[in-house]
């Protein structure tokens, strides 16, 4: 079960997630906060593995807290998940350099946010779609150069790539097994031979790859 804790200050907001995730499989609510402070302190006492964690809130806010909560958490760290309305770059920044795991907008349906805790609490960073974008658009129009990048893509097959180019799309590994008609087992071996045939360490430097190869193209559909 993933133990998890939900913090919002709208009460309606956090009852609705609550309900949600408590009727989902293998998702275990453990405690409600209604503000930054309130979060530190159910956080130290139930020990989440997942945190929803709202930006604004009256008081501590969601990115402090987070913060707080990691500095002071033993290991395992629960591992946070960003949850706002407001699709703004410097609240994404801010909540990567508090620790953050995730950032999802809060129109983000019910499925979408159900395969976000468990992402997350398996290790997997995860970000709406229009972040990932601004992110990696961000990252590969730096001016300097990115060293020891693959020069491109010709090691795998066609499958491998297509199965990277929906990840870089910010597809989750269920929806990309859905569009593709495979297993979500052999996307993962997909991504894992990528990396490999790549020299890369994480799913994050495979989709930074996909953008600087051109397989995707910053700001097309």
């Amino acid at each position: 079960m993933i133990r998890t804790l939900v913090v919002d200050d709208q009460i309606l907001i956090r009852a609705g997630l609550v309900a949600l995730l408590r009727a989902a499989p293998g998702i275990d609510v453990v405690g409600e906060a209604e503000d930054g402070d309130g979060a530190v302190e159910v956080a130290a006492r139930t020990r989440p593995d997942v945190i929803l964690m709202d930006i604004r809130m009256p008081g501590l806010d969601g990115t402090a807290a987070t913060e707080r909560i990691l500095a002071q958490a033993m290991d395992p760290l629960p591992r946070v998940l960003i949850l706002t309305t407001f699709d703004l770059d410097e609240y994404v920044y801010a909540a990567l350099r508090a620790g953050a795991s995730g950032f999802l907008l809060k129109d983000t349906g019910p499925e979408r946010l159900i395969e976000a805790v468990s992402a997350v609490a398996q290790g997997d960073m995860l970000f709406a779609p229009s972040v990932t974008r601004r992110l990696i658009e961000s990252y590969v129009n730096r001016a300097d150069a990115v060293p020891d990048t693959p020069a491109g893509l010709d090691v795998l097959t066609a499958r491998e790539r297509e199965v990277l180019r929906l990840a870089a799309k910010g597809l989750s590994n269920t929806e990309i097994a859905g569009r593709l008609h495979i297993g979500e087992a052999t996307v993962k071996t997909h991504l894992n031979r990528t990396m490999t045939k790549l020299d890369l360490d994480s799913r994050a430097q495979a989709v930074v790859v996909a953008y600087e190869t051109g397989l995707v193209v910053p700001g097309t559909p």
